[in-house]
Formats: structure tokens, C-alpha cells, sequence
């Protein structure tokens, strides 16, 4: 009879098979059913209140992997935290303004933006980004993302809109809003300005030439005829626009002679400008101090216009000649500067891109396909030195991912000086997650130019602002901004576009300038980030709606991305409106990248999708992915890293399986056993589980949760499966069922299954509660796992003179386990039950090794252990590198195999009743014979 296949072995339902895309879904509806946020939030109710501030995505489409990675990651938090004493709502939210929602709902519905009313169009905007928000929603559910689904925030509420006018009428009533006439990005695509934060860098070709502006007027220090001042650019198209040359008041300039003309250019630069320009130089008939040559005045190369030398101490002598072609109407240090010399803020491009009237025979032309006839033109009237091609990087819109340019034009402004070093002082109190995060959003704060807060679209929340009809005077005051805030949240922002401005302006308005009564309104929209930026207050402090939140949050979590994005958004308008940072500390993580390092794209074909990865794999294999890696840097993924990670997933599982399948006659208030009634080794056990949970406690608080994953990982398979329970086996199955020792391992496998389910609930969302409904429960155990506590470790656990003893113990076995396997490619043996171990010890081991020396074969996993001299090692024998009194011998174990346990033994066959087997089963056996 085959004992061993018929008592003590597992019996549980707990599947083999994690099978997750079809368990999962089990899961999500018994969450729902038992609403298991709601059931959380009440557990939690007067404990200490951890916010995490959700930053909203863009309701414009699927979830994709970096949204996986990021609500993943903010739901592990938020777990975690709910489990570690804190009362943590999650309230999601969506961005459900702007362009890239205004794009698709065009694209998806085949819309003329400019055709369609624009209260009919804003409802297509509206019902396309709620189609979106309901989509998404689900996808994260499916994703194990708990939070209040139910009443999430949109930036389209009513209230969030009439709540986000507030903060721009308490920045304008501070004197922080201005309209100003000034270069700002704009996409010709799109037909927007827009802000720092919207625009990425590209590489782009782009032509690069050196031009001559005739010397008009020297002023008697340079001379007229055949002298010019040569400029270099990158935009030939922005020359149509130049009304200057800017030059730096300290460097030397020098007037060459080539080719019979006289040229002024940077000394510094001479090398460089005939190398590139293929000039042949000639005698330097001059050197100059850049503030010498102030007011000389040049003829435009192609205009009838004069074109000034001005000074300026942004010119460089990294590129080009050290006199710099100044436009101020299309750059950010040109306006500069000509607003010091009172220039014309010159800008003949319109919002569609393509030159005004003032362009003269450019008119009508989109300003970059101009470049080649201005090239022409210089060509023609002998002005252009030299032209060709340069690679550089270059600004593209976000969305459309065009080549954006600098546009003057009127728009509405936030003047970061005036909060600007009160910003700086609050990132400073702020906690920034990695460290370097507040060098970063430092440094973007300190030199960054005032806000662009206008856009010229139509979906979104609208600029707040009336003008009089009489003096053109802008009105805003808390009058305007509380009637306006009335109407929003009765509403909602629709209202400003279909009525009339009499009928938004409060009752009895005058204009303070002129006591005028008939008003117009601003037609812009706000940048929305300004939407986003203002969700710190508009949801974090709106007690009537979300009681269970408070400002400011303990937390933002989101990509590096933005520093300049969300994070530098809500701190200009939390700074700005409450002195304030909104946030206590602030997570960043990366991006994505293949496992060759490669950047996210279709073209390469590498891209992972998170929905397919779900219906293959299961969410819990992304969960674990995304715990597994250093969110600090780029994150790699495939579908070989996948694989990987389901490999490891399983091993996890298993060790849970193996634990759960040898309790089910378990019952933990009666069969549990006390500490001092354990064997070291179960006491052992006990302690490396204490570790881990100090381990991972230390890794959830720090939020490094790859250090959890690795952790439990390796207690999993190294502690756990390779150590403690293959050591147990023998018990669990070969001793009576109630005994002591079988009780023993029990508790143990009790306690770190209950421990590590919980530890691990944060991140295996699915699996943990499957897990749970197993685990044998006391009376009190809650529904879900995610009600319970997460564990601590217990001092009396934490034995240092028993983990180091059992530290040499393992050293030892692992060299034990290296001879059986040389032994069992020697064909000395096949299983290890088949051995007898040799242990071959100098005294000091030997005394060490004395005490345990009934226990070495069980703990061995062998059929036998005999003591030997350290002298009398053989030639076969395998000595230990970092023990040197000890090596290990392996021979095959005398005597015959009990059919119970499998060890071999030389009484098996004495015991009447039970003749297939060893003294030991037989004993055990005695009354079932």
C-alpha cells in the first residue's frame, strides 16, 4: 500500500491554475456586490486621513500601459495605507476639457469646428469625453483599482468649473492676471496658443543661412558703403518680421574685408563663419565693443525698413555671428528686448499660420512654406551669404506633434513673478520622491516666463472676463466672479456661450471706468491646465460633495512629465491663491521603454497593450509587473518580461497553494500552537517571516515597491518553498495528523499565509482575495482581505542568537544540497531520500552541529547523516568556501525504502502490521493498522 499517496495529503479548492482572466472578473462582482470600498471607508472612519490627489487623464480614449503603470501604482498606495491605520479615500477623476477631446470628438464625428454651433458643438465635445470617462472607468475597475467610481470628478462639473473661476478671480484680484500683446508657442494645426508645458522637442531640419543688412547710418563710427552687419537663422520666414539686430555690449566685433565688402561679425566667431560660408577673409579694419555700434542703423535686406542695432546680453557665441536677427513679434528674448528699445510688436501670421497683408508678397503663404521664396529673394538681391540644411531640436505641439512657432498675439497672462520665490519656498517643505524631482520643478519654477492661460478654442471653461462695450475696459472683480460662480454650478460653463454678456453680467453692473452699462465678453477659453491646476481646491476642498477629502493632499503621484505639467500647474495656483503648496510630497515615476530600452511606439511594433495583456494574462500579472519595477527610472516591459513575471507570479501562488492545501484540518484558535511549544526550526520560520514583514512595511512606507516584490519574491522561493517547506513535508504528511509537531509546521504555515496574503493584498489585488476566502478563519475574520490589518512584526520573534545559528544551519544545507546534486549526476543516487550524508567537521562544527544532530537527516532531506573527523574527508568530498572546517560526502543510504515516508531504513519490514514499513511510520500507523 502506497501510504504516502492516501494520508495528510492536501485537500483544497484553491486551484492549481491561477486562470486569472476568467477569476478575475468572479472577483471585481464580489466586490461590487459587498461594495467593498464603501465597507473599507467605514472600517477606516476617525483614523488619521491619508489623501492621495488623483491627477485626472484625458478622457479622449483607452487605457494604455502608462495608465496602467500610474493608477497601478497610486492604487498599491492607497491600499496600503488603508490597511496601515489610515483612513485613504481614492476619489479618480478625469480631464474632460481641451484639445485633444476637441481633436478626436472632430475626428470620431466628422465635425466642422468652425461650421457647428458652438454650444451644439461643446455638448458633441461633452457627450464624446463622458463616453470616455464610462469607458476608462471600467477598464481601470478591470485593472483591481479601487476607488469611489461612483463619484469620481470631472473638470467639466459644474461646480469643479464654477469653483476653478473662483481661483482666477482671487489670482486677478491679487493683480496676478494680465493681457498683454506677446510672443507666445502657437500651433497652426491646431489653432491655439499654447504653454511651456504643452510643447515637446523633436529633431527637425530646418535651413540655416547667413544674410547681409546694408549699413545705412554708421553714425560716424562704422562706414556705409559695401559695409554690412551679417546675421544667422534658422527661420528665414521670421526675417518678413525683423525690425533689429541684437548685439551682446561686451563681446568684440570686428569689421572684415572679403570680397571687396566690409563685414561685422563676432571676432570669435571669424573661424567658424568662413569655414562654414567658404569666404575668403580678408584685412580686419576695425574691432569694436558690441555697445559701441548701439543705434547704427541697417537697411532691411528686402523691405523697404530700417533694421536697428541694438544690444542684448542673451546673444552667444555657441552658433552664427554674434549678431543676432531680431523679430520681436516671434521670439520670447526678441520681445524682450525690444520692449527695452520700444520696438513694434511686428506679427504678420494669423491663427491658421499663413502671412497677413503686412507680409507684403508673402501674403496668404503658410509661413514656413515662404522660407524657400524669401531664400529667393535674398538670392536675387545679393543679401544671402550662404545657405544650407541643420538638424536641431526643435518645439512640436503635444497633441498634433507639428512644429509650433512664436506668434505675438494678445492673450491672457498669469504672472509667475508675483508669487514666484513664494513658490520656490513651499518646494522646499515639499517631500519629493526620487530627491531629484525638486531640482527639476525648481528650476522650471525660477525660469519660467509668465503663464499663457488663453486659448483660443471652445471646450472648455471660459475666460471670466467682461469688457465694456463704451471704453473697451476689462471687467473682473469678486461681483462678476460670484454671479458668474451662481450661474456655473446652476448651469455650468455652457451658460456663458448661450447668453448674451446682459444676461451674465450681475444685476446693476457699471463699469468703474466710465459708468457705462453694456458689456461684450472674452471669447478665450483657459489653458486646461489651468482646468487641472485647479483641482486641489475644486475638489480637495469642496466638503459638500467630497466630506471624506481634505487640503492639501499627502500625496501626488504621476509621470516625470509633470514638473512642468500638473504638478508646477497646481502649485501656481495653489501658491498663488492660498500661499500654499496643494500637495505634501510628490511622487514621480518614468517611462516606458521595450527590454531593449527602446521608446514606446507602433512604428517599432513594441508597444503592450494593457486590455490584451488582461484577457491573456490576467491584471494581476501587470500588478505584479508594475511592483517589480524601479518606477524611479524608465520602466522596461515586453511580453518576454511579461512571461517572467508570470513565472514568478506562480511561484508566489504556489507557495500559497502548498500552505493552504496542508490546512485544511487546521483551526486556528484550537490546533494553534504556542511559540515556546515550536521546534527552532518552525521558530526559525517565524522569525525570516517577522523579517519580511519589517522588509516590506520599510519598502510600502518609502514607496519602493519593487523592494516588496523582491522581497517576497525570494521569502517565497528561497525561505518558503526551497527551505522551510520542503524541510516540513515529512511531517505533514508522516506524523499523526494531530500531532505536536505537525501542529507546528501548521501554525506556522497558518501565520505566514495570513500574513503574506495581507502583505501582498496591495499589489495582487485578484489573487489575494481568491486567497482569502481559503485561508481557515477565526470568527471575527472580515469578508475581504482588504478589510484587514497589515501585519507587524512581533519582538518575540525576532530571536538574533537563534536567526544566526540558523543562519549556519542553512549554510550548511545549501552545501549539503551542492553534494546530492553531484551525487545524483554521478548516478550515485536519483531521489535524495536514497542518500546517506557524510559530514566531515572540525571540532568547532562539530560542537556547533552536536545539538542537532537527531534532526540533520530531516532537515538534509536524506535517509541518514553520520559524523565524521574533518581529517577523514575523502578526495570526493565537497569542502565549503566560506566554512572551512567542513566538507560533505554522499553514499547511498543502507537498509529499504518505507512505502509511507520513503526514507530508507535497515528495520523497515519488523513491524508485523505494517511490514512496508520504518519503525518510526509503523508507530505513527498504530492505531490505523
Amino acid at each position: 500500500m502506497d501510504y504516502g499517496k492516501t494520508l495528510n495529503l492536501p485537500q483544497t479548492d484553491f486551484p492549481m491554475r491561477g486562470n486569472l482572466p476568467q477569476r478575475e472578473p468572479e472577483i471585481m462582482q464580489f466586490w461590487e456586490e459587498n461594495n467593498i470600498y464603501r465597507q473599507v471607508q467605514q472600517h477606516n472612519s476617525g483614523k488619521p486621513k491619508f489623501i492621495l490627489h488623483d491627477g485626472p487623464p484625458y478622457a479622449n480614449g483607452h487605457i494604455h500601459l502608462g495608465h496602467t503603470l500610474n493608477k497601478v501604482l497610486k492604487d498599491i498606495i492607497v491600499k496600503f495605507h488603508s490597511m496601515a491605520g489610515y483612513d485613504a479615500p481614492y476619489i479618480p477623476g478625469w480631464d474632460t476639457h481641451g484639445l485633444p477631446i476637441e481633436q478626436q470628438a472632430i475626428k470620431n464625428l466628422g465635425l466642422n469646428r468652425h461650421a457647428v454651433d458652438t454650444v451644439a458643438f461643446r455638448q458633441k465635445c461633452r457627450e464624446y469625453a463622458l463616453k470616455f470617462v464610462d469607458i476608462q472607468r471600467e477598464e481601470f475597475k478591470r485593472l483591481g483599482v479601487r476607488g469611489d467610481w461612483e463619484r469620481p470628478y470631472l473638470t467639466l462639473m459644474p461646480h469643479f468649473e464654477a469653483r476653478q473661476i473662483g481661483v482666477f478671480g482671487e489670482m486677478a484680484k491679487r493683480g496676478y492676471i494680465y493681457k498683454g500683446l506677446k510672443p507666445v508657442y502657437w500651433c497652426a494645426t491646431c489653432e491655439t496658443a499654447l504653454a511651456e508645458a504643452e510643447v515637446e522637442y523633436a529633431d527637425k531640419k530646418s535651413p540655416s543661412i547667413y544674410v547681409k543688412f546694408p549699413v545705412r547710418d554708421g553714425k560716424g563710427v562704422l562706414p556705409e558703403e559695401n559695409t554690412y552687419v551679417v546675421i544667422w537663422t534658422t527661420t528665414p520666414w521670421t526675417l518678413i518680421a525683423n525690425l533689429a539686430i541684437t548685439l551682446h555690449p561686451e563681446f568684440d566685433y570686428i569689421l572684415m574685408e572679403s570680397g571687396g565688402q566690409r563685414l561685422l561679425l563676432a571676432k570669435e566667431l571669424q573661424g567658424q563663419f568662413l569655414k562654414e560660408t567658404e569666404l575668403a577673409g580678408g584685412n580686419i579694419t576695425g574691432v569694436f565693443k558690441g555697445n559701441e555700434l548701439e543705434g547704427i542703423v541697417c537697411g532691411h535686406p528686402f523691405i523697404d525698413r530700417d533694421s536697428v542695432l541694438i544690444l542684448g546680453d542673451h546673444v552667444t557665441l555657441e552658433a552664427g555671428t554674434g549678431c543676432v536677427h531680431t523679430a520681436p513679434g516671434h521670439g520670447h528674448e526678441d520681445y524682450l528686448v525690444g520692449l527695452k528699445y520700444k520696438l513694434p510688436i511686428l506679427s504678420p501670421v494669423d491663427g491658421q499660420g499663413r502671412f497677413t497683408g503686412e507680409a507684403g508678397q508673402f501674403s496668404g503663404q503658410v509661413y514656413h512654406e515662404a522660407n524657400q521664396g524669401i531664400l529667393d529673394v535674398l538670392q536675387q538681391g545679393g543679401a544671402l551669404v550662404k545657405s544650407g540644411n541643420i538638424s536641431h531640436q526643435y518645439p512640436h505641439c503635444w497633441r498634433c506633434k507639428k512644429p509650433v512657432f512664436f506668434r505675438a498675439t494678445e492673450q491672457w497672462f498669469a504672472s509667475i513673478d508675483g508669487f514666484r520665490q513664494a513658490a520656490l519656498d513651499e518646494i522646499d517643505k515639499v517631500r519629493w520622491i526620487p530627491a531629484w524631482g525638486r531640482d527639476r520643478i525648481h528650476n522650471m519654477v525660477a525660469n519660467r516666463g509668465d503663464w499663457c492661460i488663453s486659448r483660443q478654442r471652445t471646450w472648455g471653461v471660459p475666460i471670466p472676463i467682461f469688457y465694456c462695450r463704451s471704453c473697451n475696459k476689462e471687467i473682473v472683480n469678486d461681483e462678476t466672479i460670484s454671479h458668474l460662480q451662481g450661474l456655473f454650478r446652476e448651469h455650468g460653463s455652457d451658460v456663458w456661450f448661450a447668453r448674451e454678456a446682459a444676461e451674465l453680467v450681475p444685476p446693476g453692473l457699471t463699469c468703474p471706468a466710465c459708468g457705462a452699462t453694456e458689456f461684450t465678453k472674452e471669447t478665450d477659453i483657459m489653458d486646461v491646465w489651468f482646468d487641472s491646476g485647479s483641482s486641489h481646491l475644486a475638489v480637495l476642498d469642496e466638503p459638500d460633495i467630497w466630506p471624506e477629502l481634505n487640503w492639501p493632499a499627502d500625496l501626488y503621484l504621476e509621470g516625470s512629465d509633470q514638473h512642468r505639467g500638473w504638478f508646477n500647474s497646481s502649485l501656481n495656483t495653489s501658491v498663488a491663491v492660498t500661499g500654499q503648496a496643494p500637495y505634501r510630497a510628490v511622487l514621480t515615476h518614468g517611462f516606458l521603454v521595450d527590454e531593449n530600452g527602446r521608446k514606446m511606439s507602433k512604428s517599432l511594433g513594441n508597444v503592450v497593450d494593457p486590455l490584451k495583456v488582461i484577457k491573456q494574462m490576467g491584471a494581476d500579472i501587470l500588478r505584479l509587473w508594475v511592483s517589480s519595477a524601479d518606477y524611479r527610472g524608465d520602466l522596461a516591459v515586453s511580453q518576454n518580461i511579461l512571461k517572467q513575471l508570470t513565472e514568478a507570479y506562480r511561484k508566489i501562488r504556489n507557495t500559497c497553494r502548498f500552505m493552504l492545501g496542508n490546512l485544511y484540518d487546521f483551526k486556528p484558535e484550537q490546533d494553534s500552537l504556542p511559540y515556546d511549544k515550536m521546534p527552532e526550526l518552525d521558530r526559525y520560520a517565524l522569525l525570516k517571516l517577522h523579517r519580511l514583514i519589517e522588509k516590506v512595511l520599510e519598502g510600502y512606507r518609502n514607496y519602493e515597491f519593487h523592494v516588496v516584490y523582491h522581497a517576497i519574491h525570494h521569502f517565497c522561493t528561497v525561505d518558503m518553498s526551497n527551505q522551510y517547506l520542503d524541510i516540513v513535508k515529512d511531517r505533514l504528511y508522516c506524523e499523526k495528523a494531530d500531532s505536536e509537531l505537525r501542529r507546528s509546521a501548521q501554525t506556522v504555515m497558518y501565520q505566514t499565509l495570513h500574513a503574506l496574503v495581507r502583505l501582498l493584498t496591495p499589489i495582487l489585488a485578484f489573487t489575494t482575495e481568491e486567497i482569502w476566502r481559503y485561508v481557515p478563519k477565526t470568527a471575527d475574520a472580515p469578508v475581504s482581505v482588504q478589510l484587514t490589518e497589515m501585519p507587524e512584526p512581533n519582538e518575540l520573534y525576532l530571536d538574533v542568537a537563534l536567526e544566526e545559528k540558523w543562519g549556519q544551519l542553512m549554510k550548511i544545507r545549501s552545501l549539503v544540497t551542492r553534494a546530492l546534486e553531484k551525487a545524483r549526476q554521478e548516478k550515485v543516487i536519483g531521489n535524495s531520500l536514497e542518500a546517506r550524508v557524510h559530514l566531515y567537521a572540525d571540532e568547532k562544527i562539530t560542537e556547533f552541529i552536536k545539538p542537532y544532530y537527531n534532526d540533520l537527516a530531516v532537515l538534509f532531506i536524506v535517509s541518514g547523516v553520520t559524523m565524521h573527523a574533518f581529517a577523514e574527508k575523502t578526495a570526493a568530498a565537497i569542502a565549503s568556501d566560506d566554512m572551512p572546517g567542513l566538507a560533505v560526502g554522499v553514499s547511498r543510504a543502507a537498509g529499504a525504502k518505507c512505502s509511507r515516508c520513503w526514507m530508507y531504513h535497515e528495520d523497515v519490514g519488523q513491524n508485523e502490521a505494517h511490514p512496508e514499513t520504518c519503525p518510526r511510520c509503523a508507530t505513527v500507523l498504530g492505531g490505523q493498522a
